[in-house]
């Protein structure tokens, strides 16, 4: 996939932007469609809700005992 046919989401804009967009720190990605990245933050709160709930990864479980 070349840098064309990738899209990012600006976390500063809260947009789908392609390769000329903002600068890199400030977006998620690259993704594949511009429908990818529009979900980028639908999945950020997915990863971090199975992170939340990851007995792995957990410190409040590793507090408890």
């Amino acid at each position: 996939m070349s840098d064309d046919e990738q899209f990012w989401f600006c976390l500063t804009h809260h947009k789908v932007e392609g390769r000329d967009g903002c600068r890199n720190q400030d977006r998620l990605g690259p993704y594949a469609t511009a429908a990818e990245a529009s979900h980028a933050l639908d999945k950020v709160e997915e990863r971090n809700e199975d992170w939340d709930t990851d007995p792995k990864w957990n410190d409040d479980a590793a507090a408890e005992d």
